[in-house]
């Protein structure tokens, strides 16, 4: 049999649309996952309660935006649009432990003036604060995210500089930043916070509308992705981990596979173990953890999808009830803890006691019936300042080898959107090295 022309390592998001697009564009295509299952981080997992109850779990709450086009797109070609919910407006409740509730909810203007009645009418501030958050988003807007030197400027500062007082960066901005940068704004790149302010908020009025899965992860990123996989006719190796890339004879060896282009859509220390004679490409990147706290009560307590909190420990809940299949009667929440830190260590039944109670002061009415702790320690890299120009291109130094990978220079903060853009631009450095006419162009 005919060598494959590309083999792609890791099925992640990334690998998943290398794949798909070299494969569309007539390569023949070997994707390698060292799992069972594909997704990568954005997957779900069975898990037994003690009631012998088995649910769905996805292993991070992931959410998306009307502005996520590759990742839209992604999941429209692997068949999954009537599995996704997509908000018709942003609207995104914000719970105070004292019971104040305020609402991030677009208006019908266009952007931005589509932003101030929520901040006009954000109660979590006094009026003077908000006054002075119009101010700031505008200044934001301003701003270009492809500027090195936005880069080295941490948003913290730069809302110091702007009038926004610490209780405005923890009552508004950080919540924002946190679930998009997995960090605060005080060790957050002003480039990549501007890119999703802009992106998301500032730019077109419907772009933040909020997206999610409505079944598991494991279904729309592993089995959908399987079966589109090899209908385009890529041959997926699951459960194959390979040792080490070798280059000799014109050609990538791996494992005994040879190959002409090898994409690695694995994350740095993995790509740093198969090719240890490149460069360090994520020893300057380091990890930020997320917590996961999972949460199944004996009735419904929340009558939203989900929704954030301020001056409190838990930050972000989603009703999980519908996806996880859950049959019980009751309500599975689970609660999301990004820029995790100081909670990645500490033991479950700790989490636990800490969580739990802050929820259900927050939402009372329902007995806990299991609870259970998730974690992930690189969930995503840490976007600190200075991070954007340790970031690489899909091209490496080596002939035939490329990156993929929402770590690297997407122009996107690590998301499921910047992991889809990478493996669209992978696939188009591969096509662009490829001795033939491709019969797709790949979006990039």
């Amino acid at each position: 049999m005919k060598p494959p022309d590309v083999t792609v390592v890791g099925g992640g998001l990334a690998g998943i649309t290398t794949a798909l697009a070299c494969a569309d564009a007539g390569l023949r295509v070997v994707l390698q996952e060292a799992r069972p299952r594909l997704g990568g981080r954005t997957t779900s997992f069975t898990r037994a309660l003690a009631d012998r109850t088995d649910i769905e779990v996805d292993t991070g709450q992931h959410v998306f935006m009307r502005c996520c086009t590759a990742y839209r797109a992604l999941v429209q070609r692997l068949g999954g649009d009537s599995l996704v919910a997509l908000q018709p407006r942003l609207d995104v409740p914000v719970v105070h432990p004292s019971g104040t509730t305020a609402r991030i909810r677009r208006g019908t203007a266009p952007a931005p003036l589509h932003l101030l009645p929520a901040l006009a009418g954000y109660r979590l501030l006094p009026l003077s604060e908000r006054l002075r958050l119009g101010r700031a988003a505008l200044a934001l807007g301003l701003l270009d995210p492809a500027d090195p030197a936005t880069d080295e400027i941490s948003f913290g500062e730069w809302l110091s500089r702007h009038g926004q007082s610490p209780r405005a960066v923890a009552a508004l901005w950080d919540l924002i930043t946190v679930a998009t940068l997995n960090s605060p704004a005080s060790r957050s790149s002003l480039a990549l916070a501007a890119t999703v302010f802009q992106i998301g908020l500032l730019t077109d009025a419907s772009a933040g509308d909020l997206g999610w899965a409505r079944v598991p992860l494991g279904h729309l990123h592993g089995d959908l992705a399987l079966t589109a996989l090899r209908e385009a006719g890529v041959e997926v190796q699951l459960g194959v981990k390979p040792s080490l890339l070798d280059f000799r004879d014109g050609a990538w060896h791996l494992d005994g596979c040879v190959t002409d282009r090898v994409v690695l859509a694995v994350p740095p220390p993995a790509a740093e173990r198969l090719v240890p004679f490149e460069a360090e490409w994520g020893a300057r990147l380091s990890a930020s953890p997320i917590v996961n706290v999972h949460l199944v009560y004996d009735r419904p307590v929340l009558t939203e999808s989900f929704f954030a909190t301020v001056d409190s420990p838990v930050q972000w809940v989603f009703d999980r009830t519908e996806a996880s299949g859950l049959k019980t009667g009751g309500q599975y929440l689970a609660v999301s803890i990004s820029s995790a830190s100081e909670m990645i260590g500490r033991p479950a039944r700790a989490i636990i006691d800490e969580i739990a109670p802050a929820v259900t002061a927050l939402f009372p009415g329902g007995n806990l019936q299991h609870a259970f702790v998730t974690r992930e320690a690189s969930a995503t890299f840490s976007p600190a300042p200075g991070t954007g120009k340790w970031r690489p291109g899909p091209r490496t130094r080596l002939p035939g080898l490329f990156l993929a990978g929402s770590w690297t220079a997407t122009g996107w903060p690590d998301t499921m959107e910047g992991a889809v853009r990478s493996g669209n631009s992978a696939a188009a450095a591969v096509l662009a090295d490829t001795p033939f006419p491709a019969r797709t162009e790949v979006p990039v």
